[in-house]
């Protein structure tokens, strides 16, 4: 496998990529058994060329649980009954995943609540307020 281009500049050499394939879980009979078509994708997230830290610290995020400590990324793929088909899922998980950790979120703008947003809370305040005080006991003629 070749090198492979995630982004304008972003690019994962291919001494990065470890595939290893293993039997699937789940129903399937005999097939499931016997046939090795669970495809895990081991990626060194150091080794990808391009990867900013903000980016990787993203990548590491969005990754959660599939995230190793020692920087690897696991993506495993048992979609399909096809280990060439799993594969490819796996570089395609990998490259979206890639792909969402490179684009930078927007900064939140702080905004001031409007003065009628302000209005209405203070007002629902004072009503939940009036409420609770009505809720005494009955004093009947004192």
């Amino acid at each position: 496998m070749a090198d492979v281009q995630v982004a304008p500049g972003v690019t994962i050499p291919d001494a990065a990529i470890a595939f290893s394939a293993s039997r699937a879980s789940g129903p399937g009979g005999q097939n499931v058994n016997k046939v090795a078509s669970k495809v895990e994708l081991r990626v060194d997230t150091r080794l990808i060329q391009g990867l900013t830290m903000g980016a990787r610290s993203r990548l590491q995020a969005l990754a959660g649980k599939r995230w190793l400590d020692s920087g690897i990324l696991l993506i495993t793929s048992s979609e399909t009954r096809n280990q060439v088909d799993n594969r490819l899922l796996a570089e395609t998980k990998l490259i979206e995943l890639i792909k969402e950790a490179i684009v930078i979120p927007k900064a939140r703008r702080a905004t001031k609540p409007t003065r009628g947003s302000q209005e209405r809370r203070v007002t629902s305040k004072k009503e939940r307020s009036q409420v609770k005080q009505n809720r005494g006991r009955y004093r009947g003629d004192e």
